[in-house]
């Protein structure tokens, strides 16, 4: 009986072949579109912190200093996150793994990555008490390892050995969600660059979260001309010591039409990726101002820069460059001079009335509130909010009494 159904089966598909009837083939399932994406480039002062958020998964990178790391347990928890599926400390200097203790101890981890480079210090020593306490182990990840994220994944690029500094020692990866992708290398400099590019991994990106806080001795030419990016994310502090981020980065980033954004300048910056394309929740930085003093400043402070930074004094002088139809840049110390009074015209020699008094100087302007940044801009500011504005009419005073800052474009 077994064999009779055999070879009925045979008979039948041999028909099909003869007389040209198709079979139904299985389809291939179409693969699903990417989830948005978003990537909070914190502001940490004068370090690096960054969140990445997808289908309900999330990483942190860096985790600032020890001053941030309850300001980052808050910032995470208003973004609704309880684990992390990855904690990513690129590298143990403080302004990077500072503020991790208390991130690994108030959140569950799944994945912890560390550099190879260790540390005999106090901050080290609390970061690896942390992970013990919580059964927790930092692991160096392989060269071209994947790892998931919702719907986005990141090849690790660095480190590929071991260094003498803690910075080439960074952990770089490439995050992509559909076409959208971002490019960390913490602070890797032109050595660890080399030796990424060594790899053969395409290391494109739309997005660059530029190298060591902006300085010059990253993103360099050759690794700079690889990424070929269309944003720029630079990560320091207002007024920092190290002159973060130098006028040479700036310059190889204006000369080839990057837009740049600082977190100095802004605040927390927010990118938000569909897999297709990539908005920031704050306009590109227009001042193109180098952290580093310039002119009549420079020379002032060469002395001091060099001894602490060992930078060069004919590099310290280095402006970036201005467009030809843009205002002359002011130092950071300057501020707005009033326009001086004008004149009054002379009266009548002939039946003089008596002088009215003088009207009250009014102590009232019109200003535009950012309700969730808690920045005040004047009207005419070119990075007005598009949403959580609210008109004022009181005092600046009593705007800065509220708990806001004034914007640092527009200084009002």
């Amino acid at each position: 009986m077994k064999r009779i159904f055999q070879r009925l089966l045979y008979l039948t598909l041999a028909a099909a072949i003869l007389f040209g009837a198709s079979l139904p083939l299985p389809v291939a399932a179409k693969p699903a579109d990417p989830a948005p994406m978003e990537v909070h480039f914190l502001d940490v002062g004068q370090g690096d912190c960054t969140l990445v958020t997808c289908d309900g998964h999330a990483m942190l990178i860096d985790a600032g200093d020890d001053t941030k790391g309850t300001a980052i347990q808050n910032y995470l928890k208003k973004q609704k996150i309880k684990s992390l599926d990855y904690l990513i400390l690129t590298h143990p200097d403080a302004d990077h793994i500072g503020g991790a203790p208390v991130i690994i101890t108030k959140f569950e981890i799944t994945k912890v990555f560390v550099s190879n480079f260790e540390k005999d210090n106090k901050t080290y020593r609390k970061l690896i008490q942390a992970l013990d306490d919580k059964n927790l182990k930092g692991t160096t990840p392989a060269v071209e390892s994947r790892y998931k994220l919702g719907t986005a994944e990141f090849t690790i690029l660095a480190p590929n050995g071991t260094y003498d500094t803690p910075n080439d020692s960074s952990i770089a990866l490439l995050l992509k969600n559909g076409k959208n992708s971002f490019l960390f290398t913490g602070d890797a400099e032109a050595t660890a660059e080399m030796d990424i590019l060594a790899n053969g991994i395409d290391i494109s990106a739309d997005v660059y979260k530029v190298g060591h806080h902006g300085s010059r001795s990253s993103t360099s030419k050759k690794f700079f001309k690889a990424v070929n990016p269309d944003y720029a994310v630079i990560s320091c502090g207002e007024g920092n010591s190290y002159g973060h981020p130098h006028a040479e980065t700036l310059n190889t980033l204006r000369t080839n039409g990057v837009a740049v954004y600082r977190t100095d300048e802004d605040g927390t910056i927010i990118a938000t990726a569909d897999g297709k394309t990539i908005s920031f929740n704050v306009p590109a930085s227009e001042t193109w101002k180098a952290g580093e003093p310039t002119g009549s400043s420079a020379k002032n402070n060469t002395s001091d820069k060099q001894t602490k930074n060992n930078i060069p004094a004919t590099e310290t002088t280095a402006p970036a460059p201005q467009p030809e139809s843009s205002a002359p840049a002011q130092s950071e110390s300057s501020t707005p001079v009033p326009a001086a009074p004008q004149p009054q015209e002379s009266a009548p020699a002939v039946a003089e009335p008596a002088p009215e008094p003088p009207a009250p100087a009014t102590t009232e302007l019109t200003y535009v509130l950012n309700v969730k940044t808690k920045k005040f801009h004047r009207p005419t500011c070119n990075s007005l909010p598009t949403t959580n504005r609210q008109d004022s009419s009181e005092s600046r005073d009593s705007i800065i009494a509220q708990g806001y800052v004034p914007c640092k474009r527009c200084n009002p």
